[in-house]
This record gives C-alpha cells, sequence and structure tokens, in this order.
C-alpha cells in the first residue's frame, strides 16, 4: 500500500504541476455559500452585521501532498450601511506547493427598492507562491520547469464583485483577481504554466424557501469558469430544521459528491462540517474523502435600541 500511495503521490505531483490542472488555481469551497466574501468583494458589509468567518479544508485526507487550506474572513457594514468593509486572507497548500492571498475588500451598496439591494466591490491586495520544485522525484529529471524552485516576492493584485440580494435570494459574478501575475523568480526559463496565476470567474446564487413554520429549504450554486478548463459547478441542496440544524447534500461536476451539517448554537455563532467523496479521480482509492469545518460568528450591532438580526446569507 506504501509503495502504492509513493507511486501516487508522484504521478499526482506531476500532473498537478504539469499544467493538466493548473488552470483551476482557486480553492475548493464546499461551504462556499458561507465563506462568500473570499471570492466576491461585493459581498463585504451585506449582513448587517459584522461577522467573521474561519474554515479549514482537509483534501484527500490520507493522501501524501494533497491540498489544504485556510480561509479567515471579516467584514462589516459602515457609514450608514451605505459601505461594506472586509479582509480576507487564503493559505492554500499542495504538495511541494504553498500559495498566501491577503486582501481588503470594499464596497458600495445601492437600495433597488424596500426589499432589494445591488452592491459593487473590490477586492485589493497581495499574494506569494512558494514551491519547492526540486524536492520532486521526477521521471525526467532535467526538465527545465522543475530545476528550480520557486519563491516570489509580494505581488499586488486586485478583483471585482457585484452581488444582488434580498431577503430570501441572492446572486453574484466575481473575478477576484484580474492580474494574471506571473511568480517566475528565475526569468532565464521563461513562463512555464507552473508560476502563472489564471483569471477565473465566478458565479454564485442561493435562496431560502420556507416548507412550514419547522423548515425551509435552501438551495445554493457556485460555478467556476477559466480558460483552459472544464467548467465546475457545485449544485447544494440544504434543509433547515427549527432555524437551527442544516442537513445537505452537494453535488460538483467532474469531481465530488458529499453531504453537509451545521448547527447554530446561538442566533451569533454557527458551526459546519462537510464530507467529499471524489468520485471522478482514480486517486479517490487511497484517500479518505475532503473533510471540512467551518465556524461563522455575528458580531451582533445595536441600533437605536434594537438588534440587528444577521441575514439569511
Amino acid at each position: 500500500m506504501n509503495s502504492l500511495k509513493n507511486l501516487s503521490l508522484i504521478s499526482f505531483s506531476i500532473l498537478w504541476y504539469s499544467g493538466l490542472v493548473q488552470a483551476q488555481q482557486e480553492p475548493m469551497y464546499t461551504h462556499y455559500m458561507n465563506n462568500t466574501l473570499s471570492i466576491n468583494s461585493g459581498y463585504a458589509g451585506t449582513r448587517d452585521v459584522i461577522t467573521a468567518t474561519l474554515l479549514n479544508r482537509s483534501q484527500w485526507v490520507g493522501f501524501e501532498g494533497a491540498p489544504t487550506t485556510q480561509t479567515f474572513t471579516i467584514h462589516g457594514p459602515i457609514k450608514s450601511e451605505k459601505i461594506g468593509l472586509g479582509f480576507s486572507f487564503v493559505h492554500d497548500k499542495i504538495g511541494p506547493s504553498n500559495y498566501t492571498s491577503a486582501n481588503i475588500d470594499l464596497s458600495y451598496i445601492l437600495n433597488l427598492n424596500s426589499k432589494s439591494k445591488l452592491s459593487f466591490g473590490m477586492k485589493t491586495g497581495v499574494n506569494a507562491k512558494q514551491a519547492n520544485l526540486a524536492s520532486l522525484d521526477l521521471d525526467n529529471p532535467v526538465d527545465v520547469a522543475f530545476q528550480n524552485n520557486i519563491n516570489s516576492k509580494l505581488l499586488p493584485n486586485f478583483g471585482f464583485g457585484s452581488y444582488y440580494y434580498r431577503k430570501r435570494f441572492y446572486l453574484g459574478v466575481s473575478i477576484p483577481r484580474l492580474l494574471e501575475n506571473d511568480f517566475n523568480n528565475n526569468k532565464t526559463i521563461g513562463k512555464t504554466g507552473l508560476t502563472n496565476e489564471q483569471r477565473h470567474y465566478f458565479l454564485i446564487s442561493g435562496a431560502m424557501l420556507k416548507l412550514s413554520e419547522n423548515m425551509d429549504f435552501k438551495p445554493t450554486t457556485f460555478v467556476k469558469f477559466t480558460s483552459g478548463a472544464p467548467l465546475v459547478v457545485d449544485l447544494t441542496a440544504s434543509f433547515i430544521l427549527k432555524k437551527k440544524l442544516l442537513l445537505g447534500t452537494m453535488f460538483r461536476t467532474g469531481d465530488a459528491v458529499g453531504a453537509l451539517l451545521g448547527y447554530d448554537f446561538t442566533e451569533q455563532f454557527h458551526i459546519g462540517y462537510s464530507f467529499d467523496w471524489s468520485y471522478g479521480l482514480k486517486t479517490s482509492r487511497y484517500n479518505n474523502g475532503t473533510h471540512e469545518i467551518m465556524l461563522c460568528y455575528d458580531f451582533i450591532i445595536f441600533d437605536r435600541g434594537r438588534i440587528r438580526s444577521p441575514r439569511y446569507f
């Protein structure tokens, strides 16, 4: 079994860095509906409270070198609820590679009518990438793409997002990073596809449907597109019982199926867990699935003697 896992690791590393899956660089999130700020700057301040979210994703557990992702976001409204301000941090590790991003998110929120709003946001920040490529065991040890490690400086980037929402529905489109930075610190070998950022386009949407006094249905979707890679669609269907317990299922095209479990300990504190199983990868036989845990806390804002409750999304 160890030899099989080592063989799989080598194949996985070569596949990942050869560019066949390089185009899909952005981290995956099963709890994308609770981690919206990291992908759409227009979300900043739209919950009407200050919200902090911490997420950890361990992908393909038991598979050496598999991806792990940690995300932290915090945001809230300022200046009479017309402006949202937020901060997002992402650390993504896969095999010998580490990617880190820190961003400030700023949004402007328009009242379309008494029931709906439209927010426009800008994300600006820095990111860096490190990769010990020379440590990989390759079939072709003289491949120039793997001869030099990546240890980039902090590079700036910016992106945009728009987010339409009302009490029980939302729709957003975004480009989190517009610049396609080159992290190559050895210009003599030119661009290889291993060091270039790829621009991604995202669409998110969701609704909250009341089925009964004690049950709500929450369908959501997350669509991801980038040049040179297949369109990826996440479809999630969740039931919320007594406004406390969330039970859901998810499907990701070409990749995984899974389940979600969540619980509201108070009106302010929510914890979520998900398990994914990759049906579309040959490596699935060598791992124990993907686990994700998410903590979300709302710092309730007091406004003229009343408490502003957080939104559904």
